[in-house]
């Protein structure tokens, strides 16, 4: 990783659930990232869903929330 990436967790499907509920939306309304994009793990799959943390010029940490797709 490098230090201008941002950090990419993977969410366990139990944090997948929760997530979509509380945001009252399904798994295909959430934002996109390519498959092939490099910030992600070697080993990441379709439909899988990544909490990204990203520092705003503040220094405050903003979270987003992406999907994995082809």
């Amino acid at each position: 990783m490098h230090v201008l990436e941002p950090k990419h967790t993977k969410l366990k499907p139990d944090e997948v659930e929760k997530l979509v509920s509380d945001l009252n939306i399904s798994l295909i309304q959430l934002p996109k990232i390519k498959v092939t994009d490099p910030a992600l793990p070697e080993v990441s799959g379709i439909g899988e869903v990544f909490k990204i943390e990203r520092k705003n010029e503040e220094g405050k940490t903003i979270i987003y929330y992406r999907v994995v797709s082809v």
